[in-house]
């Protein structure tokens, strides 16, 4: 018997003999780690199965608990996973609370370490940034610092960095004001502010399937209900089955990635997001586009924004969200919104809820932009992340078993990987931790808990040997 299977019958057997009692708090995978001498993998892989038998429940933000006697929870996602290439995928579509944060934020514990292969990151590697140039931006703008900024500009931002944002959206084609941008502390609370501004406890909101765990996080803290929505992993949602959910579920708002969707890296063609603007309109539904990898492209030109097919001078309805952190400056923690005709609604609560955003990086990154040098990091970064995307799909095509299929995406850094069935990758990413390896497993991305035979790898990272070695030995691990 294993060690993780070992630990998991001892508490099933504490759970029976009611040492352990429903509702009672397990202890932490910090506490079995300090107390017995386990490692974090091991705890995690025995309450992963214990949560799949029913014995067990995660509770957000809280940790494990022995789960009620009278309805053990249910194995999530045995019903089967996502079948994305070449198909999209086939949600129920209905409504549902969302629980995911527990098992996210276990996984993002487990992986912190810096020795751990950083394959379940949500960042690109910090040594593909120029960090030097941003350290003198810093150095520079503070210098030249008015006093009176530091409260003037709270709220929206610094003026000199909403005019360089709104350069580069005219830019796009997307002729958005300076006044319109919102600056935030990173795109994530872009995207919180936004959604708040649209949408109220118990509203309905239409996620990808699979949706970045970050938007299910959002919801729940909110108490938002999701419909996961068909999604194809080459062009995004489907607009037939979009077009069905508005009708039946008359929802609040649409949060969506246009461009290189975390995790299936997908990518909506123009006249598609065109019909999607135009869709969600005739039903009065905003769309929140979540845009943060959109500069990662490897074509010719920047992917057009949803937001350029905003109705012009009209509605307004579509909310645009993006930052500098995963593709300039991840430590600043600045980003933006755009959110048409909610610029004043999201402003207000940007100002009751965190006030304003770091006048440094702002001022820091003003400064850099003024300066030129950004397209041409851009381009470097761009061509370092198609590099390293091919060494990663060789090194999986080697060493991954027969039936595995693989996203190829045409930016961002992430690979959407879907395993043969009877695949878990809960349990994968477990017995990864164990050799020093990080990934992040299907259920992270659904309210359902579904595409167990998933994985999330990120390719943001310079290629190494022990990159190499770290994919052959996941492709063993799924042999055993």
């Amino acid at each position: 018997m294993k060690l993780y299977e070992a630990l998991a019958q001892e508490i099933e057997d504490m759970v029976a003999r009611q040492v352990l009692r429903p509702g009672e708090r397990l202890p932490s995978v910090r506490q079995q780690h300090a107390r017995r001498g386990a490692s974090p993998g091991t705890v995690f892989q025995a309450y992963y199965l214990l949560e799949a038998r029913g014995v067990i429940e995660s509770r957000p933000r809280s940790g494990y608990y022995v789960a009620p006697a009278r309805a053990p929870a249910a194995a999530p996602g045995v019903q089967g996973g996502l079948q994305p290439d070449p198909e999209p995928t086939r949600p129920d579509g209905a409504p549902r609370s969302v629980d995911v944060s527990g098992l996210v934020f276990g996984v993002l514990e487990a992986a912190r370490a810096r020795q751990v292969a950083p394959f379940g990151s949500a960042f690109p590697s910090p040594e593909l940034f120029p960090l030097p140039k941003l350290a003198r931006a810093v150095a520079a703008s503070m210098r030249r610092l008015d006093p009176w900024s530091s409260v003037a500009d709270l709220g929206a931002g610094n003026g000199e960095l909403r005019r360089q944002i709104a350069l580069r959206y005219q830019l796009d084609g997307a002729p958005v004001a300076a006044a319109e941008i919102v600056v935030t502390n990173g795109a994530l609370e872009a995207l919180n502010l936004c959604l708040q501004a649209v949408a109220r406890p118990g509203d309905t909101v239409l996620v990808e399937s699979p949706s970045f765990y970050a938007a299910l996080q959002a919801l729940e803290r909110l108490q938002l209900k999701a419909v996961e929505v068909a999604t194809d992993p080459r062009e995004g949602m489907e607009l037939g089955a979009l077009a069905a959910a508005l009708q039946r579920h008359r929802p609040a708002a649409c949060w969506l990635m246009t461009s290189f969707q975390n995790p299936l890296g997908s990518l909506m063609p123009a006249e598609k997001k065109q019909a999607l603007v135009v869709l969600l309109a005739a039903h009065g539904v905003p769309l929140i586009e979540d845009d943060v990898y959109g500069e990662l492209y490897f074509g010719a030109r920047r992917p057009a924004l949803a937001k350029r097919y905003d109705a012009p001078g009209g509605q307004g309805l579509v909310l645009h969200c993006s930052s500098f952190s995963k593709c300039l400056a991840p430590g600043f923690r600045v980003g933006w919104a755009a959110p048409g005709r909610y610029a004043q609604a999201v402003e207000r609560l940007k100002l009751s809820t965190s006030l304003a955003a770091a006048m440094p990086s702002q001022l820091a990154l003003a400064d850099y932009l003024g300066q030129g040098g950004y397209d041409r990091h851009l381009r470097q970064l761009r061509s370092a992340l198609k590099t390293q995307q091919a060494r990663m799909l060789a090194a999986l095509a080697e060493h991954f078993p027969a039936g595995t299929r693989v996203t190829h995406p045409e930016g961002g850094y992430f690979l959407w990987v879907v395993l043969p069935d009877g695949a878990d990758t809960l349990a994968l990413h477990a017995a990864a931790l164990e050799h020093g390896i990080g990934i992040a497993p299907g259920p992270m991305f659904s309210a359902k808990r579904e595409f167990r035979n998933c994985l999330r790898l990120n390719y943001g990272h310079p290629w190494t040997p022990a990159h190499e070695a770290a994919i052959a030995t996941l492709g063993s691990l799924l042999r055993c």
